[in-house]
C-alpha cells in the first residue's frame, strides 16, 4: 500500500472538523492544520479557538492562523509545508492562485451542494428556502472562480421534511469526512478523475444575513415553513408581537382560513394551536421564544394570553 499523501488541512466552523478527524485518523498525515485567527463570541465576548482549532490541538497537530493570503509570509508559511494536497473545508479565507499551485497535488475542497447548484457561502439554508428535495457533498478541485473548479466525485442526500440548517448541516460534514479520504487515495494512486463544472446550471448561495430572518407574512405558508426550518440555529425566523421580537423555531402549513384575514393576523390561539394567517394558507407555529425566554410549545405561550386577532408583524398592537 503506498504511504500516504502530505495533507495541510483548511477549515474554520463545526462543519470541518469531521473531515479533519477521519483524514487525521487515516493512512494521510496532517502536517498542519490552518484555521482563522480567534474571534470573540458569546455575551462576555470572550476570545475563542475555532472548533477547528479546538480539534486540532486535541490531536496534537500544528495550527497556523494567518489573517489573510495576500501577506506573502503566509504564502511562504503554506510552502514550507510541502503539502501533496490542501484540503479545504468551509476555511472563509480567499485563496489567491499562489496558494493554490503550492500543493503537488491541487486543493481539494469539501463543498455542502450539488455543484454547480449554490456554489457560494450559504448552500445549506439556500437549499432549504428553495424546497429542493436533495442536497449533497461535493468534491472539486479548487481554481480562482467561486466553487467552479472540476468535480471530482458527488454524493446526494434527501432533505427530509423536517430538515433544519442544522440538522442537514451535521448530515453534509459527515457524509463530507466519508468521501474525503477515498478521494485522497484517488489522488494519490493517479486514478482520479476530474470533470468540469456546467456553469450554465450554476446557482448562487448568497450569504445568510439578519436581515432575511424577519418573517414577510404576506408570503405563502409553504415558504415561510421553509424559512423557519433554513434559519435554524440561525439566524432564526421572527416577527413582531405588540412590538417586541418573537421567535419562531418550530412551524407548519395550516389550511387557509375560512374567513377573510390579513396577513400575520393570529386566527386561532388555544391550547390546540397557533395559527397565523398568511398569503396563501395558513401557518401554525409549535415553538416560539420571546427575548430572554426559553423557547416553548405554542400550547405554554398562549396560556393567560390575550392573542386573538393580534397582527404579527405590527410595531405595536395593543
Amino acid at each position: 500500500m503506498p504511504a500516504g499523501l502530505n495533507i495541510v488541512f483548511a477549515g474554520t466552523p463545526a462543519f470541518s472538523v469531521p473531515a479533519l478527524e477521519t483524514i487525521a485518523a487515516s493512512r494521510h498525515r496532517v502536517r498542519a492544520v490552518f484555521t482563522q485567527p480567534d474571534r470573540r463570541s458569546g455575551r462576555g465576548l470572550r476570545v475563542e479557538p475555532s472548533p477547528v482549532k479546538q480539534a486540532a490541538i486535541d490531536r496534537g497537530l500544528p495550527v497556523e492562523q494567518p489573517a489573510t493570503f495576500k501577506d506573502p509570509e503566509a504564502v511562504a508559511l503554506l510552502a514550507r509545508y510541502r503539502p501533496d494536497v490542501l484540503v479545504v473545508v468551509a476555511y472563509g479565507l480567499l485563496l489567491p492562485q499562489v496558494v493554490l499551485d503550492i500543493p503537488r497535488l491541487g486543493c481539494l475542497n469539501i463543498h455542502a451542494s450539488l455543484l454547480p447548484r449554490w456554489r457560494g457561502a450559504a448552500p445549506i439554508q439556500r437549499a432549504i428556502l428553495a424546497g429542493d428535495a436533495e442536497s449533497g457533498i461535493t468534491l472539486m478541485r479548487m481554481e480562482a472562480g467561486l466553487d467552479t473548479g472540476p468535480v471530482l466525485s458527488r454524493r446526494a442526500v434527501r432533505i427530509e421534511a423536517a430538515d433544519t440548517g442544522g440538522s442537514l448541516h451535521d448530515k453534509l460534514a459527515t457524509l463530507g469526512a466519508d468521501m474525503i479520504v477515498g478521494a485522497l487515495d484517488l489522488l494519490e494512486s493517479g486514478q482520479a478523475v476530474f470533470e468540469p463544472q456546467d456553469d450554465a446550471a450554476a446557482t448562487y448561495a448568497r450569504k445568510i444575513t439578519k436581515d432575511e430572518s424577519r418573517i414577510d407574512w404576506s408570503r405563502p405558508a409553504v415558504e415561510i415553513e421553509r424559512m423557519v426550518r433554513a434559519f435554524d440555529p440561525w439566524p432564526v425566523a421572527e416577527t413582531r408581537l405588540d412590538g417586541a421580537q418573537l421567535r419562531v423555531w418550530q412551524s407548519r402549513v395550516a389550511p387557509a382560513p375560512a374567513r377573510p384575514a390579513v396577513p400575520g393576523e393570529i386566527l386561532e390561539a388555544t391550547s390546540r394551536a397557533l395559527v397565523v394567517a398568511t398569503g396563501r394558507d395558513a401557518l401554525a407555529l409549535e415553538r416560539v421564544q420571546l427575548p430572554g425566554k426559553r423557547p416553548v410549545s405554542a400550547e405554554e405561550f398562549v396560556r393567560g394570553r390575550a392573542l386573538a386577532d393580534k397582527v404579527l408583524g405590527a410595531e405595536s398592537r395593543a
